[in-house]
């Protein structure tokens, strides 16, 4: 049988918000509105050869009433789950309990109990017809203390709780981390004997899927800066006025498509880490610093200190004014100085071809041409850009509904975590990619970023 955990308590709780995070994905309904689970639902949970089910119930509405039906008929221990199968086949007692029936249908089909309550709120003896009632189904069982707002009553929650179930933890449903996650998956390997192999196998399953998160958002970094460095717009025009005259224009579709690929690599992301209703700080992900206000760019990329001594770690002269060549001809217009603040917006004409002509048609003409982005800071800005997002993806919570909020934070302090061996590389790819020159396995090389760095926050 697979392994299946009903999430049950009291209205309000965090009940939907502990199947959100167990289940990694935030399309499970969470909300601060009591009775937001209305009917019992069933997720199937598939991590490579692993599965297990999660179902969110109902909360308890009237256990009290629920429980003396139960106790009208003197049973013993043994026959309390028959009793409570009684229960659900009754048609008077599933209209006048429907909550109540909805949550013990899943679990009487053989699902383990997952009771959830807020250590915000003290325990009463209210309570106690719930758990009592949920004892009689016979069903393994594990309580999880939610501390939704404060863990003033967590001693007082502990000390009752542990006379009802055989295993009590706490754990945040909205703020519970990776580890945290793995470690109560573990605890559910325990809780039924019958389920330990498949469970153990959940948990490595649940391993090697963020190994594989972590290796996939490599690979979407790495396409997200071959792009952005390699792109150029380029139009052909007669003459050199016309040419000039387009600058303006390409130069907005130059960096419209440049946000919109950024955007792009930004939402596979999301899409990989299954945040799919995560709401970012504006849909086009600019930050409060345009995308290419280069004299912003130290604060997410290198450092003036820190581009010289990738100069020297990548056997590249540091700085310098960019020189871009057609047919022998260049024209810079409106290419920013500066060193490494440099931009490459560089217009070109190629008027040694501006003669020729094949059947009858011009073959020359001028190109007004803007980019490629050779920019030496210019990877480690969007690199930076796209670590922060990862860092914060990564290890959010799927219960969470706030805003994702995009602040600075510089790639240098990452980079400076690794190992002299680990950045050396990394250095040297990202020269060559600012120079236009092949990276091999690029991928790869930015590994160490994603699985051994810390983003400072």
């Amino acid at each position: 049988m697979i392994p299946a955990f009903a999430v049950v308590g009291h209205p309000n709780k965090g009940k939907s918000s502990v199947v959100s995070t167990l289940a990694r994905d935030d399309r499970v309904a969470v909300s601060m509105q009591s009775g937001t689970t209305q009917v019992s639902e069933s997720f199937d949970i598939h991590l490579g050869e692993a599965h297990y089910k999660l179902i969110d119930t109902p909360g308890f509405q009237r256990p009290r009433k629920v429980l003396a039906w139960l106790q009208q008929q003197p049973v013993s221990a043994d026959q309390r789950s028959e009793r409570v199968k009684a229960f659900l086949q009754d048609e008077a007692c599933r209209q006048q309990f429907p909550d109540e029936s909805e949550l013990l249908a899943p679990i009487m089909a053989g699902a383990a109990i997952l009771y959830v309550v807020d250590s915000s709120r003290p325990y009463s003896p209210e309570y106690e017809a719930e758990m009592e009632i949920l004892r009689w189904t016979g069903q393994p069982s594990m309580a999880l203390i939610n501390p939704i707002t404060s863990r003033d009553y967590i001693d007082n929650w502990q000390q009752a709780l542990q006379q009802f179930f055989r295993t009590v933890r706490i754990f945040d449903a909205v703020q519970a981390d990776l580890n945290q996650h793995i470690e109560l998956l573990q605890a559910f390997a325990h809780l039924h004997q019958p389920w330990s192999e498949s469970l153990s196998s959940l948990v490595s399953a649940v391993q090697a899927e963020i190994h594989r998160q972590q290796l996939q958002s490599c690979k979407l970094a790495a396409h997200l800066l071959e792009d952005l460095v390699r792109y150029q717009q380029r139009q052909k025009v007669p003459d050199e006025k016309q040419a000039k005259s387009l600058q303006p224009v390409l130069q907005a579709a130059y960096y419209s498509w440049m946000r919109k690929r950024e955007q792009k690599a930004h939402d596979e992301l999301q899409t990989l880490y299954r945040h799919h209703q995560l709401q970012r700080d504006n849909t086009e992900l600019t930050l409060s610093d345009d995308l290419f206000d280069t004299e912003k760019w130290y604060a997410w990329g290198l450092n003036r200190k820190q581009l010289a001594a990738v100069g020297g770690i990548a056997g590249a002269a540091a700085g310098g004014m960019l020189d871009l060549t057609v047919a022998g001809s260049s024209l810079l217009l409106g290419t920013l100085g500066g060193g490494a603040i440099g931009s490459s917006a560089a217009w070109l004409g190629a008027n040694k071809l501006a003669k020729q002509k094949l059947k009858g048609l011009p073959l020359g003409g001028f190109e007004a041409r803007i980019g490629p982005m050779k920019n030496r800071n210019f990877p480690y800005v969007i690199l930076a850009r796209f670590l922060f997002i990862y860092k914060r993806l990564n290890q959010r919570n799927h219960a969470r509904r706030d805003t994702l909020s995009v602040d600075d934070a510089q790639v240098g302090k990452l980079l400076e975590q690794l190992s002299g061996q680990q950045q050396k590389p990394i250095y040297k790819a990202l020269d060559r990619l600012s120079r236009q020159k092949d990276v091999t396995n690029l991928a790869e090389v930015l590994e160490p970023l994603f699985t051994d760095g810390q983003i400072p926050d």
